[in-house]
C-alpha cells in the first residue's frame, strides 16, 4: 500500500508519500538490523528487509523501489548468509554493491538495462570479517555547481569540471573499476574489475597494530589517493585516519597504507561532558570526494552531540635559534596537517540516522554568499533523524537548523530544545536509515517498523521567494540533471502547474544557447525532460504525446542511420544519413528522382540478412510517413482529440497500480515512461 499525501505548497519539509506493503505481515517480514539504504542517480532506492520463514530462518532481501512508481517493488533474494551491512550504487546507477556481516561482497548489475531484473556474477570475500564501510573506486569525474554563475549562458560555466584523478587508471588513463571495503578487524580489501571480467582482490591491514573498527567511512583525494576514517566506538578513543594507495604490480593488486593525523572529539575534552556521551555512533565524511571534512556524532542512551571537523595546514613554530642557524627555515615556515573543529551542536535528542548531500555545490565564499542571498539551499544541508521521530536539516558547515519535520500529527515548536521534550511511553517510530536524493530535494527514510517515507525538501527551505527566483532555482537543477544525465523526478516534486509553461520555454532557451555539438548530445534528454514537465499541467498535457513520438522517431532514425555503409571515397566524418539530410535541405524540388541523382546508391544498400530482419520496421516507417502526409489536411480542418495522459503531478491523486515498467538507460533519455 502506498499512501500519497498532497504536499503543502511552500513548506520547508513535508511528506510526499509513505509506503506500507500489506502482503508483508509482521510474522514474515521484519526490518533488518542493521538497516542499509542507498539512493541512486536514477532515483532508484535500494534497501534491506529480512524475510522470516515458518521455521524462523531469515532470508536476506534487497528491495529495489522506483520513487516515481512506489507501488511497484522488486525484491532480490540476496543469498547473503548474514545481515547486510552496506549498500552502494555506482556513479551510473546501474550497479549495486552489497556487503554483509560475514565479509561477503556482491556486485549486482542490471540485466538488459531493466530496473526489475538484477544479476550478480562477481564479488569478493573476507571470510568471517564483517564489512563496516564500502565504496566504489573513484572514476575521476567531479563537477562543481557554481550558484554565482547560475545566470550564465554556457553550461560549462555553471557546472565546471574539477581536476580529479581516478583511484586507479588503466593504460591510456582510463579509470579502472572496482571497490574498496573496511572490515571490523581493521583490514582494508580492494577488488579491481579487469576489462576481461577477471577480479583482482587484495587485503591488507590498515596499520601494524590492528584493532576493532566499529565505524568507518571512505573518501577520495584529488591526487588519486583514498582516505579511510575509523573509530572503535568509544568517544574516549581517537578517530584514526589512513591514506590508502592502490596499484597493480605484475598483474596483482597492491595496497599501501599510511597513518594520517587523528583527532579526539571536543565533547571528550570538555570536563562538563567528558563522560556524558560515551559512544561514537556516526562517522561520515561530508562528501565522498572531500576527505578534509568529517562529521562525528557521540551519543548516550538519551542524547547526542554532533561535531564537524576540518583538516587544515598550519604553520609549525620554529625557535629563533634554528632560524639563525639556517636562514632557509626562517624564510619558509614548515607546515603540518591538523584537524580543527568547525562547529558543534548543543545537546540533542539521540540521533538515529544521518543523511549527507550528494549535490556538488561549490563551497567558495562567493558561492555561499550568493546561495544565502538568493535562498538557494540544496546541497548545503544534511539530515539528522532523532529517536523522537523528528528530522532536522542542518547546515553542513555551521550545523545550524534549517528545517524541521515531525512525524506526529501535532508539531512541536521549532525553538523548543530537543532534550526537554516530554517522552512518550514506549519506543517512538523513528528513521533507522536515511538517504538524500542527488539534487537534495527529497529525503527517504526507513523506520523501525519497516515503513518507507519520502519527504520533499524545499529548495528555499520555506523562505518566500519571487516566482522568477523560484523558477531560476528549479531551472538550474534541471540543467544540472540534463548535463549529467541524472533522473529529475525529485525536482518535479516542487514544480507547480503554473510554472510548467515558463520552465519549458526557459529550458529550451538555455538549450539553444549551447554549442551545436552539445545540443546534439542533449537533444533527446531535453525532449524527455519537456515531456515529464508538460505532464504536470492540464494546459500542456497534450504536448506529451508529441515529445514521446519525437523521441521514438529519433530512436528509429538513429538505428537506421547506423546500419548504412559509408562510401570509402567520401569524407569519413559524415554518414550517408547526414549527407541525405544535407541534400534534402539544399534541394527543394519535390521530384524524388532529381534528389536521387545526387546520392550514391551503393551507400544505402543493406545486407540481405539485415534487410530481412528490418523488413517490418521499414514497412512500419513507410506506412507511418504515408499516414502523416495523408492526415495533414484533416488535422488542419479538425484536430484529433487529445489522448488521455496519466499525470505525474505531485498534487494529483495516485494513479492505479501498473505492472513494473521497463526503464532503459540512454543518458536518462526515456525517463521512466512506458
Amino acid at each position: 500500500m502506498c499512501d500519497l499525501r498532497r504536499p503543502a505548497a511552500g513548506g520547508m519539509m513535508d511528506l510526499a508519500y509513505v509506503c506500507e506493503w500489506e502482503k508483508w505481515s509482521k510474522s514474515t517480514h521484519c526490518p533488518s538490523v542493521p538497516l542499509a539504504c542507498a539512493w541512486s542517480c536514477r532515483n532508484l532506492i535500494a534497501f534491506t528487509m529480512d524475510l522470516r520463514s515458518d521455521d524462523q530462518d531469515l532470508t536476506r532481501m534487497i528491495h529495489i523501489l522506483d520513487t516515481e512508481h512506489p507501488w511497484d517493488l522488486h525484491s532480490i533474494p540476496s543469498e547473503h548468509r548474514e545481515a547486510i551491512t552496506c549498500l552502494e550504487w555506482d556513479q551510473s546507477g546501474s550497479r549495486l554493491l552489497s556487503a554483509d556481516a560475514d565479509g561477503q561482497i556482491k556486485c549486482w548489475s542490471m540485466a538488459d538495462h531493466l530496473a526489475n531484473s538484477w544479476e550478480s556474477s562477481v564479488g569478493s570475500l573476507v571470510e568471517g570479517d564483517p564489512i563496516v564501510a564500502l565504496s566504489w573506486l573513484h572514476n575521476g569525474v567531479k563537477l562543481a555547481l557554481h550558484v554565482e554563475k547560475s545566470g550564465a549562458s554556457s553550461f560549462g560555466e555553471k557546472f565546471s569540471r574539477v581536476k580529479f584523478s581516478p583511484s586507479l587508471t588503466l593504460f591510456g588513463g582510463k579509470p579502472m573499476e572496482g571497490w574498496i571495503a573496511v572490515t571490523v578487524s581493521g583490514l582494508v580489501t580492494v577488488s579491481l574489475l579487469k576489462p576481461s571480467g577477471q577480479v583482482l582482490t587484495s587485503t591488507e591491514s590498515l596499520c601494524r597494530l590492528r584493532g576493532r573498527v566499529a565505524l568507518a567511512d571512505i573518501a577520495f583525494t584529488g591526487g588519486g589517493n583514498i582516505v579511510v576514517a575509523t573509530a572503535d566506538g568509544s568517544s574516549a578513543s581517537p578517530v584514526q585516519f589512513y591514506k590508502v594507495c592502490v596499484s597493480v604490480v605484475s598483474e596483482k593488486c597492491r595496497i599501501d597504507t599510511e597513518i594520517l593525523p587523528s583527532l579526539f572529539m571536543r565533547c571528550t575534552t570538555d570536563l562538563n561532558r567528558k563522560d556524558k556521551f560515551p559512544a561514537i555512533t556516526h562517522l561520515k565524511f561530508l562528501a565522498r570526494d572531500m576527505s578534509e571534512q568529517v562529521l562525528l556524532c557521540a551519543s548516550s542512551q538519551t542524547s547526542s552531540i554532533v561535531e564537524c571537523w576540518s583538516l587544515r595546514k598550519e604553520g609549525l613554530p620554529v625557535n629563533n635559534i634554528f632560524q639563525q642557524i639556517s636562514p632557509v627555515v626562517g624564510d619558509k615556515q614548515p607546515t603540518i596537517l591538523k584537524w580543527r573543529i568547525l562547529s558543534a551542536t548543543n545537546d540533542l535528542d539521540r540521533v538515529s540516522a544521518v543523511a549527507l548531500p550528494k549535490l556538488p555545490i561549490s563551497l567558495t565564499n562567493t558561492d555561499l554568499k550568493v546561495a544565502s542571498d538568493t535562498q538557494f539551499y540544496p546541497g548545503l544541508g544534511l539530515a539528522l533523524a532523532f529517536h523522537d521521530g523528528s528530522v532536522h536539516i542542518v547546515h553542513r558547515l555551521s550545523l545550524q537548523t534549517m528545517a524541521v519535520f515531525y512525524s506526529s500529527a501535532a508539531p512541536r515548536p521549532v525553538d523548543e530544545p530537543a532534550i526537554k521534550r516530554p517522552r512518550t511511553a514506549g519506543p517512538a517510530v523513528h528513521f533507522k536509515a536515511m538517504q538524500l536524493s542527488w539534487t537534495s530535494l527529497a529525503l527517504v527514510g526507513i523506520d523501525n517498523q519497516g515503513k518507507l517515507s519520502v519527504l520533499r525538501l524545499s529548495p528555499s527551505m520555506g523562505h518566500p521567494l519571487e516566482v522568477g527566483l523560484a523558477l531560476r532555482h528549479l531551472l538550474f537543477l534541471l540543467e544540472y540533471c540534463m548535463v549529467t544525465g541524472y533522473d529529475w523526478w525529485d525536482i518535479l516534486l516542487h514544480v507547480q502547474p503554473s510554472m510548467v509553461q515558463s520552465l519549458v520555454e526557459k529550458l529550451h532557451e538555455e538549450y539553444t544557447r549551447q554549442t551545436a555539438a552539445l545540443q546534439q548530445v542533449l537533444s533527446t534528454r531535453i525532449l524527455a525532460m519537456k515531456a515529464s514537465l508538460c505532464k504536470l499541467s492540464p494546459c500542456t498535457v497534450t504536448r506529451v504525446c508529441d515529445y514521446h513520438t519525437k523521441l521514438f522517431l529519433i530512436a528509429i532514425s538513429s538505428t537506421l542511420k547506423s546500419l548504412l555503409r559509408p562510401h570509402f571515397l567520401n569524407t569519413p566524418d559524415k554518414s550517408p544519413g547526414d549527407r541525405l539530410t544535407e541534400i534534402c535541405a539544399k534541394i527543394t524540388d519535390v521530384d524524388i528522382d532529381k534528389v536521387m541523382i545526387n546520392l550514391k546508391t551503393e551507400e544505402f544498400v543493406l545486407d540481405m540478412n539485415t534487410l530481412q530482419a528490418l523488413q517490418q520496421l521499414l514497412q512500419w516507417v513507410g506506412d507511418f510517413v504515408l499516414y502523416l502526409l495523408a492526415s495533414l489536411p484533416n488535422q488542419v480542418r479538425s484536430p484529433l482529440p487529445s489522448p488521455t495522459i496519466l499525470k505525474r503531478c505531485p498534487t494529483s491523486e495516485p494513479s492505479p497500480p501498473r505492472s513494473f515498467y521497463k526503464k532503459p538507460f540512454l543518458g536518462h533519455t526515456f525517463s521512466a515512461h512506458s
